[in-house]
């Protein structure tokens, strides 16, 4: 886990020994990175629905397989196509009709009526880091296309960031979760940070196993096992030592970066004290069986674990899958695919269709969209190493849930799944579709830390994939 800088780093008042001493005892651990909100003027109201009957979604669920999942050995076969094209798999009828999907997707392919796939999706970016920055922020970076892109004070908002800049007020005390690690490919992957936004609309990223049979997130207990009213009774003098004046009533109200110091302490008390926060990170509370249905291992118990945020509230969770360091743990297969993608398909599935299944059994599929993206895709020619090499032109997005019309398929590639040849769609609009979703307008202004606006997303909505 990792745990951000204390409040004392941050504070006009670290000097005073008293403060210093109730920070550290107390709040100290948690940061303005995790928990800051910046004041809801700048923000314009939320657009109205009215041209879809779907309601505002509360969660999404981010499912990113970084490398690049060939889209012909996924959700774009291509049984007709030459034969330096069309791969070894081969393609299965699923339970939406006309709808084919790879056969090393089985259980997916039993749920295609509750998905919709996106065969369109293009971007100019051809190495690792500058299309990962494209994909999880729907903006192309503003460095261009380098193989070690890394990102800047000036560099573009994750989507869980900018999701949790749009909903202000209606955010939820942890509004976005990252997990189960970091990702990097040499230097941190970009596109995981609040860029322009700042570290107040940072991630609260978890770092850790949750197959492990010791995982335990014991970054949000309470600071000394402390109960929630000396907690409060803490921050109460923790207040009136900012104000030097001995009550709430006497004390003028407090302006600048003390008054976001207090809100940043605010969500800090209210994060450290709530059981539905701590719950959601208890994964030792499922049953064996459901576990079990997940996978037992680092993907399928981290698809679970976010199931179980988004039950407690959590509006947005990014899931990793394939680190970059150990090469066969990520889908970037240059050479010898066929086995590459054999290894990493089964557990991808297994988590991905249980994750759909078990959301609506609760009765939460309609208000969680569940999106499954890489950040390109794979060469429609199989190289000389029996491998398929970066393409970003053209390859699939897949969705489910958040209102989503199941069975649905928008756009179109080639006869190679080379380019797209209808309803090409780009990660802006993709973006500006999750934004959407949550009652967010798009063209919403975002406004980075020197109060320089910018727009929310430059893409359109997918409206017709709802209902």
């Amino acid at each position: 886990m990792r745990l951000p800088a204390s409040f004392t780093q941050l504070s006009p008042l670290a000097t005073l020994d008293r403060r210093r001493w109730l920070q550290l005892s107390g709040l100290g651990w948690l940061s303005a990175s995790s928990l800051g909100r910046n004041t809801p003027s700048q923000a314009a109201p939320a657009p109205s629905l009215a041209s879809s009957r779907a309601k505002p979604i509360r969660s999404c669920i981010l499912i990113f397989h970084y490398g690049g999942p060939s889209q012909i050995e996924t959700f774009d076969p291509k049984p007709l196509a030459p034969a330096e094209s069309r791969g070894q798999y081969s393609p299965i009828a699923t339970s939406a009709p006309g709808v084919q999907i790879s056969d090393h997707l089985p259980l997916t392919s039993r749920l295609m009526n509750r998905i919709a796939l996106i065969r369109s999706m293009h971007h100019p970016m051809r190495n690792h880091n500058a299309a990962a920055a494209e994909m999880l922020t729907g903006r192309t970076p503003v460095s261009g296309d380098l193989e070690l892109l890394a990102d800047e004070a000036r560099s573009y908002p994750t989507l869980g960031s900018a999701v949790n800049y749009g909903l202000r007020d209606r955010a939820n005390v942890l509004p976005y979760v990252a997990l189960p690690y970091t990702m990097y490919n040499v230097v941190q992957l970009p596109g995981q940070t609040p860029g322009i936004l700042g570290g107040a609309y940072d991630r609260f990223q978890m770092q850790g196993d949750p197959n492990a049979a010791n995982f335990k997130l014991s970054a949000l207990d309470p600071p000394g096992a402390r109960a929630q009213p000396e907690i409060q009774a803490r921050e109460t003098l923790l207040r009136q030592l900012d104000g030097m004046l001995p009550t709430e009533k006497e004390r003028s109200p407090v302006e600048g970066p003390l008054a976001k110091m207090q809100s940043y302490q605010e969500r800090a008390l209210q994060l450290i004290a709530s059981e539905d926060v701590r719950r959601g990170f208890d994964i030792a509370r499922e049953r064996p069986e459901t576990r079990e249905r997940y996978g037992r291992n680092l993907l399928g118990q981290s698809v679970l674990l976010a199931r179980r945020l988004v039950e407690v509230g959590v509006n947005f969770v990014s899931v990793f899958n394939g680190q970059h360091n150990g090469q066969d743990a990520n889908w970037d297969s240059h050479e010898k695919l066929f086995p590459r993608h054999g290894q990493l398909l089964p557990p991808a599935d297994l988590a991905y269709s249980a994750l759909i299944e078990d959301l609506e059994a609760r009765g939460l599929l309609d208000t969680t969209f569940v999106v499954w993206l890489g950040e390109f895709g794979r060469t429609p020619k199989i190289n000389g190493n029996a491998g398929r090499d970066h393409r970003p032109d053209c390859y699939t997005v897949a969705l489910a849930g958040g209102g989503v019309q199941g069975g649905l398929v928008h756009g179109a590639s080639d006869k190679i799944a080379a380019y797209p040849d209808r309803d090409p769609v780009s990660p802006a609009d993709l973006a500006a579709t999750i934004f959407w979703r949550f009652g967010i307008d798009p063209d919403l202004e975002m406004h980075d830390q020197t109060n320089r606006p910018f727009r929310l997303a430059e893409g359109q909505p997918l409206y017709g994939l709802f209902g």
